[in-house]
């Protein structure tokens, strides 16, 4: 589990400074926004998005820039929730979660599951555009809200606004998979379903590419946590889309163990097939 203190974390002094130097000018959200947990995760995510292209922009490279962005959009995102939702409990991809933060996020009705930057390796090298920032709101048992940031597309996909999935352009089924480690049966699904890969980074965006048509299905077995699908998750089911595990069992949020390795995200059409062939065939 990628879990780590970030340097500066706990130092904030004062909203949109650091101790340490960091520095950011949040806008300030709208009453509106501040009153509708589907505007607030919106604009949580594009706040961050703006941040992370400020990173970008600095002339950092590889390693550094993908700490760089990982802490800045986190800090950003931990002073704002802060600030708006003082009272809800956060479960963050880039903090250090303790046992008390643990046992106050069990307890909680209401959670944010953040991941500031979902892509880092693509975050990292400049123009890509396929990283994101995901921002989810989990309650009484369910994902309520949720936003998926793509700041270097200039998009944000949210619940507040639920996406229209455009009809399928393609007459082949296409399957969004990593492009630096396609799994194997997912090649045996393709096969099956005569479709063909479509290599991407972030989960996040993979996810989205089914929402925007530039995929028809997300399978993936090869491990994740909570805030890896959360967000994206919150905003498939609002577009209409089909969600599960890769039995068909339901993805369950706010667990004492956030280790979540397994999505179908899916055109509804295609889920019986795909669950079909993993039943038969497994993940192996």
């Amino acid at each position: 589990m990628r879990k780590r203190q970030l340097k500066g974390e706990k130092a904030a002094t004062q909203p949109g400074h650091y101790a340490d130097g960091v520095t950011f000018e949040p806008g300030t959200p709208a009453p509106e926004v501040v009153a509708d947990d589907h505007l607030l995760a919106a604009w949580l995510a594009e706040e961050a998005g703006r941040r992370l292209l400020e990173v970008r922009a600095e002339g950092l490279e590889g390693k550094e820039l993908k700490d760089a962005g990982d802490r800045a959009a986190h800090l950003l995102l931990m002073e704002l929730l802060a600030t708006y939702r003082p009272g809800d409990a956060v479960l963050s991809e880039e903090a250090l979660e303790s046992a008390a933060d643990k046992d106050a996020r069990l307890t909680a009705s209401k959670v944010w599951i953040v991941d500031p930057l979902d892509g880092t390796r693509e975050f990292s090298e400049p123009p890509r555009d396929d990283w994101a920032v995901h921002v989810a709101v989990w309650q009484d048992g369910q994902l309520v809200a949720g936003a998926v940031a793509q700041p270097a597309l200039g998009e944000t996909f949210n619940t507040g606004t639920p996406p229209v999935v455009p009809e399928r352009t393609s007459q082949r089924p296409r399957i969004a998979v990593s492009r630096t480690r396609p799994p194997a049966f997912v090649e045996a699904l393709a096969a099956e379903l005569d479709a063909e890969l479509v290599p991407m980074g972030s989960a996040g965006v993979k996810m989205m590419s089914v929402v925007r048509d530039v995929a028809d299905a997300y399978v993936h077995a090869g491990g994740q946590y909570e805030w890896d699908s959360a967000a994206p998750v919150a905003v498939a089911r609002a577009a209409g889309l089909f969600t599960s595990r890769v039995d068909g069992s339901e993805l369950v949020y706010n667990q004492a163990d956030v280790y979540l390795p397994d999505v179908i995200v899916c055109r509804p059409e295609l889920s019986e097939k795909i669950l079909s062939f993993i039943a038969a065939n497994g993940t192996d």
